[in-house]
């Protein structure tokens, strides 16, 4: 029976890679080692611009919601024209803001409470400019099986820009925490889609530890020039390494609570996943959810973009991008055979702490037919990638799977 059940599987990959090979036009030398349930990246690529942004993909517009595709992500510092759009409510009107007339508050479990200006923030403080990773919770929710709802990021709601500010901690220094303080409570000034001015559309917090970390900031430019207004401007909250609803947009409230926060998405099972593995589609009670800290291992290949012609035998070079959160990453592998074999990259250290690292490759295409490059980074305590989605959760965050592209040797 098991000789049976292998020349099905057998006869099934051959199948498979027949078919594959015949929608595009060409052999896939490495179809043997092609995963069930794996087709080519190359079947699946559907991108549109959107005004403002080049070339993202618009998920939802309202709210607006957009990601950017894997080659836009290339430049080592991410230009604001390409970086993802996660809105949960409607932007305010902030074309009449200036640094005197905006105003973040300071409340809660602090000795003294104050309200800034931006111009206060900018004479008071030291500044900082800082490369920080920005990721949805949610990039790569489309891949999940069984799917989860929500935006379908693919794997473009990631960014890594310049950040201009000053740090979290000495703002709330300034103020005096109490001994209480346990948690913060980030407010914006965005509207609630439904237009009822007593609804939040989204206040998330910090533990006291991440907000008092030195990279965590109050932050009023991106790359030398204001924050898009898509992106948060005039002010938001950066908290690298987390989940970017952590990263209040608009921001003009911070309360220092004494218990964990409990804004609109803190709780039920947003931004949370099962404290235990659970099987797919497996229903899980709010008690079982825990709140998502750091972002797990990832990489990205940002060149040459997915659909590229080269030559068999030529070299071709490949680079991209990894980050781990809280983690820096040790090693990336690509591979050419669908993960049967890894060739090690060439990693760089990041620029400081929380920002994405570049690797590059060279490969070879051994002969004419469809290939991908696939890609995995290792973290440093040696957690690595999985060749695909890996914990199952209702909301479909974290996921983590290889970034693979196709490429054509003819």
């Amino acid at each position: 029976m098991q000789d049976l059940k292998n020349t099905i599987s057998r006869r099934s990959l051959i199948f498979r890679g027949g078919a594959f090979a015949a929608a595009l036009g060409m052999p896939i030398p490495y179809h043997r080692h092609l995963a069930d349930g794996v087709i080519p990246i190359a079947l699946a690529q559907n991108t549109l611009d959107i005004p403002g942004k080049q070339g993202l993909t618009v998920l939802s517009d309202r709210p607006l919601n957009a990601e950017t595709p894997a080659h836009f992500l290339d430049d080592d510092v991410t230009p604001a024209r390409h970086m993802f759009i996660r809105n949960n409510g409607v932007p305010p009107d902030v074309s009449a803001v200036t640094d005197d007339s905006w105003m973040l508050t300071i409340d809660g479990e602090v000795e003294t409470p104050k309200a800034f200006s931006i111009t206060d923030l900018k004479r008071q403080f030291e500044h900082i400019t800082l490369q920080l990773q920005m990721e949805c919770g949610g990039n790569g929710r489309r891949y999940f099986s069984p799917g989860a709802s929500g935006n379908q990021w693919s794997f473009g709601a990631i960014a890594c820009p310049e950040w201009t500010g000053v740090r979290l901690i000495d703002v709330l220094n300034s103020c005096g925490l109490k001994s209480t303080a346990y948690y913060t409570g980030h407010y914006g000034a965005d509207a609630h889609l439904s237009g009822d001015p007593n609804r939040v559309p989204i206040s998330r917090g910090l533990p006291i530890e991440k907000a008092l970390d030195p990279h965590t900031m109050i932050a009023w430019a991106m790359n030398g020039e204001d924050i898009p207004v898509q992106n948060g401007h005039p002010l938001r909250l950066i908290a690298p390494g987390w989940p970017g609803s952590c990263s209040q947009k608009w921001l003009n409230r911070i309360t220092i609570r004494d218990v964990e926060h409990d804004g609109p998405k803190m709780g039920g099972q947003s931004y949370r996943v099962p404290a235990y593995s659970v099987a797919p589609g497996t229903e899980v009670a709010d008690e079982d959810m825990e709140i998502i800290e750091s972002m797990p291992v990832k990489s990205l290949i940002t060149y040459p973009q997915t659909g590229v012609r080269t030559e068999p035998g030529q070299s071709q070079l490949v680079r991209g991008h990894a980050w781990a959160g809280e983690r820096g990453v040790s090693l990336l592998e690509v591979s050419i055979d669908f993960g049967a074999t890894w060739q090690r990259a060439t990693l760089a250290a990041p620029v400081n702490k929380y920002a994405w690292q570049h690797w590059r490759a060279e490969v070879q295409f051994p002969q004419a037919g469809y290939y991908e490059v696939w890609a995995r980074a290792t973290d440093e305590i040696g957690v690595a990638q999985p060749a695909t989605t890996p914990g199952w959760n209702p909301r479909g965050y974290l996921n983590n799977m290889q970034h693979r592209i196709a490429v054509f040797a003819v």
